[in-house]
């Protein structure tokens, strides 16, 4: 028998990551519970809080999931959508405009001059256009806007860790 101590999900261009960590009725020791994860480094810590409580907290590349997140919200964008009732799941990599769709990294036409920019690329038989703009404002920085078959889709937040 098995129960879930840890549960967490982990954001990243390939994929949502599920990660549980679980306890048994068996005493198993383990050195170190670290493992990767599309080359990140992960570290599932476990604090004693009393004689028979414990804290279960999981670190990425050295920082807590919370931060590490953060940071991934500020590098990437991500946009979720279902066309002809199959589900997407589609990544920017802002710092080097990687494209991602349900974790396979794709090849798309960019064309971009002065403030603004344009991908284009197929999703399903459906075109796609993820508009590149600057907000005109340096602390905004630059907006990221995603049209399928000329819809603008909403925008997913990445800080969600739930």
């Amino acid at each position: 028998m098995s129960d879930v101590v840890g549960s967490w999900q982990v954001r990243l261009s390939d994929s949502v990551h599920k990660i549980d960590d679980t306890t048994s009725d068996k005493c198993v020791i383990r050195i170190d519970k670290a493992f990767t994860i599309a080359k990140h480094h992960c570290t599932i810590n476990i604090d004693v809080v009393s004689s028979f409580a414990y804290d279960y907290s999981l670190d990425i590349d050295g920082k807590p999931l919370e931060k590490f997140s953060k940071k991934r919200s500020k590098i990437s964008r991500t946009w979720t959508l279902t066309l002809d009732r199959k589900g997407y799941r589609i990544v920017l990599e802002k710092a080097t405009v990687d494209l991602w769709i349900n974790g396979q990294r794709i090849e798309a036409d960019a064309t971009f001059e002065d403030e603004e920019g344009e991908i284009v690329f197929d999703i399903g038989g459906h075109q796609a256009n993820l508009k590149v703009v600057s907000s005109g404002n340096p602390r905004l920085g630059i907006n990221h806007v995603l049209f399928v078959d000329e819809v603008e889709i909403s925008q997913e937040s990445e800080y969600d860790n739930n």
